[in-house]
């Protein structure tokens, strides 16, 4: 990912230092594992831990990948690297394993710490949301379907929408990121011909982590696609979120703005310019995480126990991924923070066409009267659409009409036009959410 959309902690996750420094003690704790069978010397593997720092020379990212332009093997020129660090007691690293053991494990605990850093991103944008609707939670704007005015809601149940949505993403991520890292250490096949499965259970119980159930010489890549689809709904979620603040900030709604600070510019030819620029930047991002999503699902299908085909893939879209959600739900979170709302556009925008958003309930109204549905929808709609073409409102229209009004009692008339009376279980759902 470029430098633009990368946070420091997220990309020093999926640096090659803190995948080198990874792998190296996914070895350590193999050998480890094969000292407690009484395989492997203690006392080398004592020695390898104490000599194999990495950061110190040769045992360095610049020594791996001068290696590396000579095997043509990323994995290789690591051991080779160590092997320089440690000396003799080399022979007793990489014991039993192929590269993927080590590759696909370590890997797993850069999903882990990059997925906790997803969590807390997507915790502050609960915050953030929650805030928001509290204080907006009564407040009346208008809903639309369509992008045309429909009924009344509040602004904060319209927010509260976007809060469930992400609480359920919290879930499937945290799902997701647990069923992905999985610790494989089986060996080429996956049949633990040259590696006991006491020595993956070790591992595994040192790193916290499950077991890959069945294993070919890879993890099965459908728990990355499952992982980065899951990412991909979260990224659609924000996006909606996005959205509903682009058209609320267009220029004849102008009911939000996102934060707009000292010293910003909206455009080099147009000073009066605020955009809504930073939720368009989450709309672009949601687009590049579906693609990411869809290359994912591709890398599911690999010829017999592996190739590396998915291999150049993931090292692109696994890193690129999480640090591009991570960016997306801090920028979200930092909009939701400063979002600016202007109460009075909501207010004036609910009146401006004139009542016509009480149709449905005024249709109703007229069927529990004793029209056929079909009978009160044809003279409500008769006026609805005349108001639209000007003149009169809808409210004084269907005032005007004795066989709509009279069929009506003044009690029921005030609560069909009382904008109030549509939001009155508002506070009944938001406590669904604890809210």
């Amino acid at each position: 990912m470029i430098e633009r959309y990368t946070r420091p902690a997220m990309g020093a996750i999926w640096s090659l230092e803190n995948r080198y420094r990874l792998w190296l003690e996914v070895e350590l704790l193999a050998l480890e594992g094969w000292a407690a069978l009484g395989e492997v010397p203690q006392e080398a593997v004592q020695r390898i831990r104490e000599k194999a720092r990495f950061g110190e020379p040769p045992l360095t990212v610049e020594a791996i990948q001068a290696i590396e332009k000579v095997r043509h093997h990323d994995v290789i020129a690591f051991t080779e690297a160590v092997a320089q660090a440690v000396g003799d007691d080399a022979r007793w690293f990489h014991y039993g394993l192929t590269s993927t053991d080590v590759v696909d494990t370590a890997q797993s605990l850069q999903i882990r710490q990059a997925g906790d850093l997803l969590i807390k991103g997507l915790e502050e944008l609960l915050q953030a949301l929650k805030d928001q609707i509290q204080r907006w939670k009564h407040q009346l704007t208008v809903g639309r379907t369509h992008g045309v005015h429909a009924e009344p809601t509040t602004f904060g149940f319209k927010l509260a929408s976007f809060y469930a949505e992400m609480v359920r993403h919290r879930e499937r991520l945290m799902r997701a990121l647990r069923e992905a890292a999985v610790v494989k250490l089986s060996g080429a096949v996956g049949t633990y011909a040259d590696v006991p499965p006491q020595v993956e259970a070790y591992v595994a119980e040192k790193l916290g982590l499950e077991v890959e159930t069945v294993a070919t010489q890879v993890v099965a890549r459908d728990r990355h696609a499952h992982l980065l689809a899951t990412m991909a709904g979260l990224a659609g979620g924000l996006e909606r979120l996005a959205m509903e603040i682009r058209h609320l900030q267009r220029t004849e709604v102008r009911e939000v703005e996102e934060p707009f600070a000292q010293g910003q510019k909206g455009s080099s030819a147009m000073p009066h310019k605020k955009n809504p620029e930073k939720s368009e930047r989450i709309s672009g991002m949601a687009r590049l995480m579906r693609g990411y999503a869809l290359s994912a699902l591709e890398d599911q299908a690999l010829w017999h126990e592996r190739d590396i085909s998915h291999s150049s893939v993931e090292r692109v879209i696994l890193p690129d991924s999480f640090i591009l959600l991570d960016y997306m739900l801090h920028l979200m979170a930092t909009i939701m923070k400063g979002l600016k709302v202007y109460p009075e556009a909501m207010e004036r925008n609910l009146e401006k066409t004139g009542g016509l958003i009480a149709s449905p309930r005024l249709l109703l109204a007229l069927v529990k009267a004793g029209l056929t549905r079909e009978e009160a929808y044809r003279r409500v709609q008769e006026e609805a659409l005349l108001a639209w073409e000007g003149g009169p409102s809808f409210k004084e229209r269907v005032e005007a009409r004795e066989d709509i009004r009279g069929l009506i009692s003044d009690e029921e008339w005030e609560r069909i036009f009382s904008w109030r009376d549509y939001v009155r279980h508002v506070d009944e759902v938001l406590a669904r959410l604890g809210l």
